[in-house]
């Protein structure tokens, strides 16, 4: 081990790994130098390695950084705006309207600034994003410092942001060159769903997501209502139609995935694509209950997303990551789906995997990026800990999540966020409020 100065050293009372099932370790230190994870050893043999911060976390879990696999970070705004819709009402006639009115390049930036202080806050450190003027996102992200993936929305209609599906795709490319090398900040290619895009659209964005080594991130069969319409209009179920357009491969994000067949998870399976789960959004919609169980059980890589505040009202990993685990038992009423350290992993590990950044982040791991999170499981909520990974996604809540940590820097420190000014962004959200209400939301 090398003995010169490390740039932090944190002592955990216990570290939850997710390198190996079930794997907990009890009083150990990470040792963390130039963003990376160097060491990981017994409490005992740290006391001797010298930092520049040294943390003593001994009523702490720390573990990886929760991965948010699918959101609409700038929609914070429209938080609350219409509630107990369902999906296709609340989108036409009431998110879509006021995103028509309001949502250009400011809006963005101050609600992914919003949304990314949440996020850190209940111990979020990468945000797999989907919305407009992705150039505003991709800034928020960097005034935030969490690991952000800019998703670029493609559609056939035209909004504030673009004309047509061409439009889309010329300006996501042009905004993405001005970000390349950002260590922190990768765009992805978002075409909306099957019943917004077109299959022309679709196999440009194939190729062109081949062409660039860029991911494709998708709602798909999030309704019943979705997979009747398409079945009746080209003959096929939607996911049998984007096979046949070749968008079925390990660099599809597919969000939601309520309905779905023995086929088609077979069909996931066979094509190595990836789910991200939004247990929250799909019951406050009513869209149902995604197959979880069965996925897993057929090696499909399942992660977990908050989807947006408009739908989901907040973001909340820890609470989503619960409420996967308890959604597959009562759809499946097996107690046994989905256990405490499998919902973490969808959480973690699950999330990186889809992103293709597995090898770098997901995990506590000697060589990986140190994005960790710490949790106190001190108070009476979460007393006696029996178990730390039992009360990780059964009982802690985000307001025990003390510290985050992004490529080793701290963004939260003891429930303090050190770039994101609290009080500045609660002023713009009371602004963009007044103006929202001002033209008659």
């Amino acid at each position: 081990m090398v003995q010169n100065k490390y740039d932090t050293i944190i002592n955990a009372r216990w570290i939850i790994t997710v390198e190996a099932d079930n794997e907990v370790l009890e009083n150990h230190a990470i040792a963390i130098r130039d963003g990376k994870i160097e060491a990981i050893v017994p409490a005992s043999q740290a006391a001797g390695l010298e930092a520049r911060e040294v943390l003593r976390l001994d009523r702490h879990v720390v573990m990886p950084g929760l991965i948010n696999l699918h959101g609409h970070s700038a929609m914070t705004l429209l938080r609350g705006l219409a509630d107990d819709k369902a999906l296709m009402d609340w989108l036409t006639q009431y998110i879509w309207p006021a995103e028509g009115r309001h949502v250009r390049d400011d809006f963005v930036f101050d609600g992914a600034c919003l949304a990314m202080a949440e996020m850190l806050r209940g111990g979020t450190t990468l945000i797999n994003d989907m919305y407009f003027f992705h150039g505003a996102m991709a800034r928020a992200g960097l005034a935030s410092g969490m690991r952000t993936f800019v998703g670029c929305s493609i559609l056939e209609f035209p909004t504030n942001y673009g004309a047509n599906a061409d439009d889309y795709i010329t300006r996501a490319l042009d905004e993405r060159r001005e970000f390349l090398g950002e260590e922190r900040i990768t765009f992805t290619l978002a075409p909306h769903a099957p019943y917004t895009v077109s299959d022309d659209t679709f196999r440009k964005v194939v190729t062109l997501a081949e062409q660039e080594d860029m991911l494709i991130h998708c709602h798909i069969h999030e309704t019943a209502h979705e997979v009747e319409t398409g079945l009746k209009e080209t003959g096929v179920r939607p996911l049998a139609r984007l096979k046949e357009l070749g968008l079925l491969s390990p660099r599809l994000i597919a969000a939601h995935m309520v309905h779905l067949n023995e086929a088609e998870i077979a069909l996931a399976a066979r094509h190595g694509l990836s789910i991200a789960h939004n247990p929250t959004s799909n019951m406050k919609l009513a869209s149902g209950i995604a197959p979880v169980k069965a996925l897993l059980e057929a090696g499909v890589n399942v992660g977990v997303g908050t989807d947006g505040a408009a739908s989901n009202n907040k973001l909340d990993m820890l609470a989503e990551t619960r409420m996967g685990a308890l959604l597959a038992k009562v759809g499946t009423l097996d107690p046994t789906a989905v256990p405490a350290y499998t919902a973490i992993r969808m959480a973690t590990i699950n999330g990186a995997r889809a992103l293709g950044i597995d090898d770098k982040v997901g995990s506590v791991a000697q060589g990986k990026m140190a994005d960790l999170i710490a949790i106190d499981l001190s108070s009476p909520e979460t007393a006696p800990a029996f178990d730390p990974v039992s009360h990780v996604v059964y009982a802690a809540g985000r307001e025990q999540v003390s510290h985050v940590w992004v490529q080793g820097e701290a963004l939260l420190r003891d429930r303090t966020l050190t770039r994101l000014d609290e009080e500045a962004l609660l002023a713009r959200a009371e602004d963009w409020r007044h103006r929202i209400l001002a033209r008659g939301e």
